[in-house]
């Protein structure tokens, strides 16, 4: 098998011939920056440092003929040709590069699935462009000239190469734009999107046990980040504890079976907080992660939910050993909408 591996960090990346050096690095998690990814615009450019590779066709404006003769390639159009390809590339290059957020993205609503009796799930499909995002983020909806507020929804699927963008929103009483997402739209409507937004991405070069903590819609960020990490093959052990109020509450329960079916390093471990039923743990999750885990300070921790439930959260993963930088969260708060959107969720 060729490999790719990365100076001056040293970590390796499996490259199968055909592959972009791009596309393997995106493959295995890696984020390095791009823009055309047809040998135009020069953002891929780095540094082979040893190997033979095929860089084909690019533009001089993109890539001069000195910086080739000093050894620097478009990684979104060079192949390899050796077993193995170094390329300068540090352990910091190795995090996302955001992608520039859109307003007024067209999207045509292609189904409706009430998930629990308070979230619904949409199903939209871009009619121009394609969005590009990293799992864990989010976008805006809305219909201001309708008088509906614009609000932000994490995506709760995987990039995918039909473009097609999972919602799960939750209805809230007197929030307008869950209201109208719950009781107006309707299959064959257009909505607009703005994004993406939110940095609640992580490492997506990380190499430890995984843990997920999610309560309500919060379970959509972890869905996308853990179908990515499925998607590439991840190793190392990824459990997902849902906390939900009652039985019925638990959703994509049999997308949770498939996972822990096909990869054998994945857990699901939902939780009850007002009843309890046989199969199930039962507390706030804060109560019961102790009875779960006995040490947390190898795993990356990523939590999801109301602010008050990533707090409790985050202090229990602490108190297991859990260590600062390794900790993700995402909280979702229910408050107007300012201008600009924040790094954290509005659900109403």
């Amino acid at each position: 098998m060729q490999k790719i591996r990365l100076h001056p960090s040293g970590r390796e990346v499996e490259y199968q011939q055909g592959d972009t050096v791009l596309g393997a690095l995106e493959k295995a998690g890696y984020a390095l920056p791009n823009n055309c990814r047809a040998g135009a615009c020069g953002e891929c450019k780095v540094k082979v440092i040893s190997g033979q590779f095929d860089q084909g066709m690019v533009l001089d404006m993109a890539l001069s003929q000195e910086e080739r003769r000093e050894g620097y390639g478009l990684m979104c159009m060079a192949k390899s040709l050796s077993d193995e390809l170094t390329i300068e590339w540090g352990t910091e290059d190795a995090k996302p590069k955001l992608f520039p957020p859109r307003e007024n993205q067209r999207y045509l609503v292609t189904d409706r699935i009430q998930r629990t009796p308070s979230i619904l799930e949409l199903r939209l499909r871009p009619l121009g462009q394609i969005m590009r995002y990293w799992p864990g983020q989010y976008v805006t909806l809305g219909n201001p000239s309708a008088g509906i507020p614009t609000r932000c929804y994490s995506i709760a699927n995987a990039p995918r190469p039909d473009g097609e963008i999972t919602l799960q929103i939750t209805q809230v009483e007197a929030g307008k734009t869950s209201n109208w997402v719950h009781n107006d739209l309707t299959t064959g409507d257009m909505v607009a999107l703005a994004g993406p937004y939110g940095t609640f991405i992580g490492d997506l070069a990380l190499q430890t046990p995984v843990l997920c903590l999610a309560a309500g819609s919060g379970l959509a960020p972890i869905l996308s980040l853990t179908e990515a990490a499925m998607r590439r093959e991840y190793r190392k052990p990824v459990t997902l504890m849902f906390s939900a109020r009652h039985e019925a509450d638990i959703y994509d329960k049999g997308l949770m079976r498939f996972w822990e079916t096909k990869h054998r390093n994945f857990r699901f471990k939902p939780t009850l907080t007002r009843e309890e039923v046989d199969g199930y743990l039962h507390g706030r999750l804060p109560k019961v992660l102790p009875q779960v885990f006995d040490d947390l300070s190898a795993h990356s921790i990523f939590i999801a939910g109301s602010p008050e439930f990533v707090q409790q959260c985050t202090e229990a993963v602490k108190a297991l050993g859990a260590q600062e930088e390794m900790i993700y969260t995402e909280g979702y708060f229910d408050q107007a909408l300012p201008q600009t959107a924040p790094a954290s969720h509005l659900v109403s």
